[in-house]
């Protein structure tokens, strides 16, 4: 097993997009790229603690590369706003890739200029590749958190389209079940 670490905004539109996904064995949310030690949400979110929400994503290389984590990844968030998803404002949401070593911070690489040779963006990808120091995890309550609460406002308005957009464009990548 390996493991990505990849920020897109609000952690919880990542992990039910990862969940679903072939290879994928768990998906866990949480804070990196900062710099202090076991931050909170709401530290996190008070914008001092230089972190953002991330998910750690552990996968079996022999079912699903790091290079397909990462064309998921750029085809479900918007990687060409500084800072921002959405109504979703702050450092703590800035698109981030933060390899776990050199391997993977040339995939990184190497996939972020195909997508930007393609023109998949209008914008340029302003990603940051940082690579990883530590992942402090997300209190349990951040913990599948669309599966829990799949009605709510900002799981319908902002994680239910991204999840049907993984769905349609990545249906060969599906589980058989939709998830764990």
């Amino acid at each position: 097993m390996e493991k990505a670490t990849l920020g897109g905004g609000c952690f919880w539109c990542l992990e039910a997009v990862f969940r679903e996904m072939v290879g994928v064995t768990s998906v866990q949310s949480g804070y990196a790229g900062g710099h202090v030690a076991n931050p909170t949400y709401e530290e996190v979110c008070g914008k001092r603690t230089g972190h953002a929400e991330v998910v750690q994503i552990t996968f079996d290389p022999g079912q699903v590369s790091f290079a397909d984590l990462l064309k998921v990844f750029f085809a479900t968030h918007d990687p060409t706003t500084k800072d921002r998803q959405g109504a979703d404002i702050g450092p703590q949401y800035r698109s981030i890739i933060l390899p776990h070593d050199t391997h993977q911070a040339a995939t990184a690489n190497s996939v972020m200029a195909e997508i930007t040779a393609a023109g998949l963006w209008p914008r340029p990808i302003v990603t940051e590749i940082v690579p990883l120091t530590v992942f402090w995890p997300a209190e349990p309550e951040h913990d599948n958190y669309f599966a829990r609460n799949p009605w709510s406002g900002y799981c319908q308005a902002v994680i239910a389209p991204k999840l049907a957009k993984f769905r349609k464009s990545f249906a060969s990548s599906l589980k058989p079940q939709g998830g764990n």
